[in-house]
């Protein structure tokens, strides 16, 4: 039996539209990898981007490459807060995943200190 999950994880990007692209899809596959998550089983995927990031949309380079065809994708400016850590796209995939599974968030390229927390998994 399956249940619905959340998956988190953030990435840290430059502002141009490769490094936007490949940091987006990598994040987004290693939580796919790290939850042995079958797109068909993705019901969304909200992306959230710093202020500073704007060179790229990065559900539109997951379209471009093939992924998430059958889910819902949206992407939103992150709040403004002082001090937060700038350069940061942040991803949440709600999924179904099997009752009783453990979800492995991943958070790369600097985003590590965003959650030291979460480093142990």
């Amino acid at each position: 039996m399956k249940r619905l999950f959340a998956l988190r994880g953030a990435v840290r990007a430059v502002n141009n539209e490769n490094d936007i692209k490949i940091r987006s899809i990598t994040l987004y596959d290693e939580l796919l990898k790290k939850n042995s998550l079958d797109e068909k089983d993705i019901v969304s995927v909200v992306f959230s981007m710093t202020k500073d990031l704007d060179a790229r949309n990065p559900a539109s380079a997951l379209r471009e490459e093939g992924r998430a065809a059958d889910a819902a994708l949206f992407v939103v400016q992150e709040a403004a807060i002082i001090g937060a850590m700038e350069g940061v796209i942040r991803i949440l995939i709600h999924c179904n995943l099997d009752e009783g599974s453990v979800p492995v968030h991943v958070y790369q390229n600097g985003a590590e200190l965003l959650r030291p927390d979460r480093q142990k998994q």
